[in-house]
């Protein structure tokens, strides 16, 4: 695959798109066979990091360099939304084109094999020969085809017409097609966005094992905590830190109640739940910092007022003669004076070093209010059936139940989602609705009813999908979802994380009787996914959730529906 000496190296990155900070001084390096995740805040320049260290993005100030020994340029390989293929090519295709630089190298030890035949004592011949051998063994040329089957099978492609146009695909299908395409092509460095959204338990532990032995550089971004833990050797924190204030500056404009983008990264060892401790920590001395900082400015302008005057203003030396009582005030003079001076001198001093507030986090409010129910289900459904995509399934869901939904990639978990939400009609069964069903799909569904377009504001989004008079009565910043900061941003501006965040305020900001969730935890920051599964016990409506996560899974105390893959056309 890859050599054991790639590094990379990024050296105070900023980045800020039409004015608004993203990313302020961020310098990390990850070295090879080093795994990093990216933590922080939905919109605090996770993918933008990403872009710019696969050379997508080029900085506004810094540097970003991937080294390799012998003076070769190292590849670098990017996961993220956008499939590295057209919708008209098909998968063997796909598949072909990510084995190409491997289909290089073993052309390259053909032909060095051919010339060194022709000239056996040539020693120059000899050391081609050698040298294009070595490349195809780490390119992994013997192994490509059985390579390639195995990750097919491994994140549930294995049974896809190789000949399907690309765009065909489902769109898990698709996102899974990409990330094969990407660890066959076996970059030196790998670039991994939210890596695990669309795969099961099966492809989750696939992919863990492919990079606990990669060999180069790894820097991913996830939600997925239990991945964190499992995979990642440090963590690399792009929420605020206690920068000086100078250093920090005001928030603007653009930027998030919680001040995102502000910061240089943090970085430390270990996985995710020793990320958490060590950020409860720093977030403590951090407070108790500005506010010991705080205290002392008050203590030190105070004293810059008072200490005009050395003893007491009315008091007169022993003596009264004139040339004692300048003596005694010359004195009193330079003394005050110089006391005044430090005083000074320590208040600039802390103002410009002090650090600035910790930003208070965004607080999800919860799902809402919902109207109690007697004892009748909600929602039954009942021998539920879609060819192709979801096996006869029952479910009967009670007054403020909470059902969780699992199964492999096809199983249909999607697919039963939208059937209770009455978004797609099964070819068999029934379903038998006491109240309102809303669902929260996998994909981002933003609706535009007045044609705005790309321009429309967060603002504008809300009142057209709440409602004028419900986005009056329930502002956008009281779900906690959103700053206010954000509602004057364009949607398009937006990281998927927070449109994602956007689409779940719609959803509660009427509550239905029943919440379907379709893997609610995709896209959404580490400590949002927390609140989120607090938010879910502590709800009194009824709650569907399908779900991968294995973390939310591990602390589920409610039903559980399993769901099969389908065996029939």
């Amino acid at each position: 695959m890859t050599t054991p000496s790639t590094h990379l190296r990024l050296d105070g990155v900023s980045v800020s798109p039409a004015g608004r900070r993203v990313l302020t001084d961020v310098s990390l390096v990850v070295a090879a066979g080093e795994r990093v995740g990216l933590v922080g805040e939905n919109g605090s320049g996770k993918s933008t990091l990403l872009r710019a260290a696969a050379g997508l993005l080029v900085p506004d100030a810094g540097t970003v360099t991937a080294t390799a020994p012998g003076g070769r340029v190292p590849t670098r390989g990017l996961l993220h939304q956008e499939p590295p293929f057209a919708p008209t090519t098909t998968v063997v295709t796909a598949v072909e084109d990510a084995l190409a630089p491997v289909r290089r190298a073993a052309a390259v030890v053909e032909e060095r094999a051919l010339a060194l035949a022709a000239a056996p004592d040539d020693a120059g011949a000899a050391t081609a020969y050698a040298a294009a051998v070595e490349d195809a063994e780490l390119a992994g040329v013997w192994d490509a085809d059985a390579r390639a089957a195995t990750t097919l099978a491994a994140l549930g492609l294995g049974a896809v017409p190789v000949d399907r146009p690309t765009g065909e695909l489902s769109g898990g299908q698709r996102a899974r097609l990409s990330l094969a395409w990407l660890l066959l092509r076996a970059p030196d460095v790998l670039l991994l966005d939210e890596p695990t959204n669309h795969l099961d338990d099966t492809a989750t532990a696939h992919l863990r094992d492919v990079l606990l032995t990669w060999r180069g550089p790894v820097l991913l971004a996830s939600h997925d905590r239990a991945f964190l833990d499992e995979t990642t050797t440090g963590v690399v924190d792009l929420d605020p830190s206690p920068l000086p204030r100078a250093l920090a500056g005001p928030l603007a404009a653009g930027d998030s109640g919680t001040g995102l983008g502000a910061a240089r990264a943090t970085t430390g060892t270990g996985g995710y739940t020793e990320h958490l401790l060590r950020r409860a920590r720093e977030r403590q001395r951090w407070g108790q910092r500005f506010r010991d900082e705080q205290e002392e400015l008050g203590r030190l302008r105070a004293a810059v007022e008072r200490d005009q005057v050395v003893g007491h203003d009315d008091w007169k030396p022993r003596t009264e003669g004139r040339a004692a009582q300048k003596f005694y005030a010359d004195r009193n003079a330079r003394v005050v004076s110089r006391r005044v001076s430090d005083a000074r001198a320590r208040l600039a001093e802390l103002e410009e070093g002090q650090v600035r507030k910790p930003p208070a986090p965004l607080r999800f409010a919860g799902f809402g209010a919902v109207r109690e129910r007697d004892a009748e289900p909600v929602l039954a459904a009942e021998d539920v059936h879609v060819p192709g995509r979801l096996a006869p399934t029952s479910l009967t869901v009670g007054p403020g139940e909470k059902w969780l939904v699992t199964g492999a990639n096809g199983a249909g978990k999607s697919t039963l989602l939208h059937v209770l939400a009455g978004l797609l009609e099964p070819r068999g069964g029934a379903v038998r609705r006491a109240g309102r069903a809303g669902l929260l799909t996998q994909d981002v569904d933003l609706p535009d009813p007045r044609g705005r377009g790309a321009h429309r504001t967060v603002r504008q989004v809300w009142a057209d999908l709440v409602g004028a008079a419900r986005a009056e009565e329930v502002p956008l910043a009281a779900t906690g979802l959103l700053s206010r900061h954000e509602e004057d941003r364009r949607v398009g501006e937006l990281s998927l994380g927070q449109q994602r965040r956007l689409a779940l305020a719609v959803l509660v900001a009427d509550p239905p009787d029943v919440l379907l969730l379709d893997e609610p935890t995709n896209h959404l920051s580490l400590p949002l996914v927390s609140a989120l599964e607090e938010a879910v016990e502590e709800h009194r409506g009824a709650v569907v959730i399908a779900s991968h996560d294995r973390w939310l899974r591990r602390r589920w105390r409610g039903r559980h529906l399993s769901l099969h893959p389908v065996t029939d056309g």
